[in-house]
This record gives C-alpha cells, structure tokens and sequence, in this order.
C-alpha cells in the first residue's frame, strides 16, 4: 500500500480547511470529509476570513489516497443574511445523518458573538434539514463531540467559552434533546475535543493551540492526561507546525488522526498597515497520521511513512 499523501488535502476555493471529520458515505460508497471551510485566501480585516465559512466537503473513492473537493453541505441556513459555520460532528443512526455544527450570527472580524450548536439530519450527507439550537451551558458554545457511552445514552462533548474555554458535556437518550452534565476536562483552556474508543480504552483529543492534549478512561467518565500529541513541528510537507482541531477514525488495529496544520503559524499574529494577516499564514491544510498503542499510552510520529489504505465502512 502507498504512504500516507502529505498534506491529504487543500481546499481549492479558499485554501483554509479546518476542523475535520470524515465519515462513510453510504450510498457514495466513498469517504467523505466535511470540514470548516475558513476563506483564507480573501484579504479581510482581522479574523473577518475565519468567519462568513461554510462546511466544505471532500471525497474519496480510493481509500483516502486522493481527495476531491465536491462542495459545501446544503441547507445549513439558519438565519437570513451572511453567517459562519465552523468545526461539523456527523455520525450516522437511525437511518439518518445527524450533524451537529457550530454556529456564529454574521461575519465578526474578532473573535466577538454568540456562539451556538446547531442540529440537523440528513439522508444522503447533501441535504440537511434543520432540527433545533440546542440550550447549553451559556450563549457561547462550539465544537461538538458526539459518542455513545457505556451505559448507551449519548454523550456530546464540547467547548464552552464562556467558562474559561473548557470542555463541557450534555446527555441525550435520543440525539434530539440534551441535558447539560457539566464540565468534564477544566485543566487549561481549549477546544475541539474528540472522543472515540480503542484497544480497550476511551481516549479524548483536545486542542489547546500548542499541540493536541490527550486523555484517557475506562468507563468514558472519568478522564487522566497523557503526553501531549503533534506539540512539536514535523518534516512533511505542510507539517512543520503545531497540529490543531484533530478527528479520529479506528479501523480495527489502526486508528488515524486527521488535522489541519496553519504551516506558518508562528507568524499568524502579524497584520499589515490595513490590519490583513497576510494569505502565506491564514492558508491551512488536512494532515493524517497513524495513532500507536503502547502499554496504555497513546503515541503519535507524525513523521512516519505508513501504509494508508481506508477500508470501505459499514457496507463494504
């Protein structure tokens, strides 16, 4: 099988991919990857080009090998006028797609505003249809998570800004109605939290803006840091720097981290006269890595040349 491709995948439009989560297409028979789709190649005062975003969507049919941008997810319109959509969840139950999505009113060029999560479904991961805005643990809510726990109820994950930028979580019995549980992971600020299940354990992914931090549990309650993951700058291409806002696939043995890397991060503060950042540090890019397991810890060589070769989902 051919390595890993580095980076996996640049958006073609505005070339600032972010936030990604992949899934199977049921009826495509394709991997899919949704993410935020930041206008980074558009010259906007401040952060203005983080915002105004759709959900962009990628596909592949040769097992993540090459990757073909198809467009933006349809039907996210929540309110009239120019809005943002950041970091999408999607997980398949019940015959239907439900996405859960970030959701900020109009296009601030700081980072201002309310802040919420979004619900829709959808049959074909084309079309969404709206649900409901979920009431959470305050007005600024982003980065949802959504996994199912051990005793079968659903668990969202995700950040709430407004209480020092930690990870809070909310129940549901049937992904419609939530019931906010509180925090779980207060230890720094961060965002973007990821939780799956392998070899044995529950392990959750945040990103705290210098590297991914890690956790583990046995019982998906009760959560013990690890070493940190993609802190310090790789050798592949797009990859010499922190890794950020990561999703994780497990197929049986093997577990894959997928992320976006800002390649010239450390100068992404920088504004011209006209308070632009300049287009060489907002541009991003979708990285994947192979996860290893060793002796209870999570560990991550973003370097190494791995075969790659997605296996067909549920179906295939």
């Amino acid at each position: 099988m051919p390595p890993a491709p580095a980076p996996l995948f640049r958006d073609p439009i505005f070339d600032g991919a972010a936030d990604p989560t992949i899934i199977w297409n049921r009826a495509e028979r394709a991997w899919w990857l949704f993410y935020t789709n930041r206008r980074a190649n558009v010259d906007a005062w401040g952060f203005a080009w983080v915002h105004g975003t759709d959900i962009g969507i990628a596909s592949s049919h040769d097992g993540g090998q090459s990757w073909v941008y198809r467009g933006i997810a349809e039907g996210l319109s929540y309110e009239r006028g120019r809005n943002t959509y950041w970091a999408p969840e999607i997980l398949w139950h019940d015959d239907r797609y439900h996405m859960y999505v970030s959701y900020v009113p109009g296009v601030p060029h700081e980072w201002t505003g309310p802040r919420h999560i979004l619900h829709y479904t959808s049959n074909d991961l084309w079309s969404w249809e709206f649900r409901s805005r979920l009431e959470l643990s305050s007005s600024k809510v982003i980065d949802a998570c959504v996994f199912r726990m051990p005793s079968g109820r659903w668990r969202m994950w995700y950040k709430d800004e407004v209480h020092g930028s930690h990870t809070y979580a909310a129940d549901s019995d049937d992904l419609y109605t939530w019931r906010v549980a509180g925090p779980v992971i207060t230890d720094c600020a961060h965002e973007g939290p990821n939780v799956v299940a392998w070899q044995g354990h529950y392990w959750m992914v945040t990103d705290h803006w210098k590297g991914l931090g890690v956790y583990r549990s046995d019982d998906c309650e009760r959560w013990v840091r690890q070493a940190d993951l993609l802190d310090k700058p790789g050798s592949r291409a797009d990859d010499a720097a922190f890794g950020h806002h990561a999703d994780v696939l497990v197929q049986g043995d093997a577990a894959y981290l997928f992320y976006f890397t800002h390649p010239n991060e450390k100068r992404i503060d920088e504004r011209t006269a006209e308070g632009v950042i300049p287009y060489a540090y907002r541009r991003t890019s979708l990285q994947v890595a192979r996860l290893r397991y060793d002796a209870g810890t999570l560990t991550c060589d973003r370097d190494e040349a791995f075969d790659f070769h997605l296996a067909g989902g549920p179906e295939g």
